[in-house]
């Protein structure tokens, strides 16, 4: 899908004259995919993650092509139970990190399974539906 472009940027703060208001079409799915048969897209539900930008109901980009390193934000699956967090490698050590001070952080224990279903690249927000 084609969608205009503006070339100028727009400030979000003091309002500014506007710039050359040239324009061109980009290609949405070549800007947020780099391997679509790897890609999906995924609601982030909950706040856990809201100091990195992800907040509830924002479409997560998820690349499975894309091999998981430190400080990555990620999805994974827990237990059977689907996650977004950042993903901890250090010393041997594995944990995933919430984004926001309120919510633990998973360590993995004995016995639990964690799978890492591929590492976010970009989080669409909507702010009319």
């Amino acid at each position: 899908m084609l969608v205009l472009l503006l070339k100028s940027r727009v400030h979000a703060g003091f309002p500014s004259p506007a710039e050359d208001l040239g324009a061109q079409r980009i290609d949405l799915t070549q800007m947020l995919i780099t391997h679509a048969q790897a890609t999906y897209f995924l609601r982030a539900s909950g706040h856990s993650m809201v100091e990195a930008g992800i907040f509830d109901n924002d479409i997560l980009v998820v690349d499975r092509a894309i091999k998981p390193r430190h400080n990555h934000i990620v999805v994974a699956v827990v237990d059977g139970d689907f996650t977004v967090k950042q993903f901890y490698q250090r010393l041997g050590r594995i944990k995933l990190k919430a984004a926001n001070p309120t919510f633990p952080d998973i360590v993995p224990k004995e016995g639990q399974t964690m799978e890492i279903w591929g590492v976010v690249t970009s989080s669409i927000k909507q702010f009319v539906t």
